[in-house]
């Protein structure tokens, strides 16, 4: 499956270095802005998504073609522990038959991928990040200029991420179509 279509990408590996809350709901609010959507944690020690089957029992057992098959809305797929490098096969299978999939970056080491790799910074006053590069910016209440080139999400409003921490879909969010933006900019691999 080709990283990018006519109509925006298929396939972004989302990679949050630095905030655990913000890298466990990215790859939600980018899935649900292309919904119908995939995400797939490659992170052993990622969080807790709520599921049936994780990523390891794919793994394990070999996955059912219903459970390849792409469904309406947005699937996630927690990890349960297993190495991106063991989950390759799975995770190619899924790749080919869902038009849009997220993957949710292990934050150490510094990854690398053959899809687009697409940073989550917080956006702090001062910007004490590191190097800048095109990220996906996330606002905090105090302004604070892009220190690069990218995206900028609004602070997600307080039921939006209750909602997601609770495994629900939020209603109308800024916070949520600002990630439309995300699927349509070219990020480097």
């Amino acid at each position: 499956m080709a990283p990018s279509r006519g109509d925006g990408l298929s396939a972004i590996a989302l990679w949050t270095p630095g905030d655990g809350l913000l890298g466990a709901l990215a790859p939600l609010g980018a899935a649900l802005a292309a919904s119908p959507a995939l995400v797939i944690d490659l992170d052993p020690d990622g969080p807790e998504y709520p599921g049936e089957r994780s990523l390891a029992d794919l793994v394990a057992e070999d996955p059912t073609a219903d459970e390849l098959k792409p469904g309406p809305g947005v699937a996630v797929l927690r990890n349960g522990g297993v190495a991106p490098s063991v989950a390759g096969e799975v995770v190619g299978a899924l790749l080919e038959r869902w038009d849009r999939v997220v993957l949710r970056l292990p934050p150490r080491p510094i990854p690398q991928a053959e899809f687009p790799i697409v940073p989550v910074r917080l956006l702090v006053p001062g910007w004490l990040g590191g190097p800048a590069e095109p990220a996906v910016w996330q606002a905090t209440p105090g302004w604070a200029q892009l220190p690069a080139p990218g995206v900028r999400l609004p602070v997600p409003s307080r039921a939006t991420v209750s909602a997601l921490l609770a495994g629900r879909r939020p209603g109308r969010s800024r916070w949520i179509t600002a990630w439309r933006s995300v699927w349509r900019t070219g990020w480097a691999h």
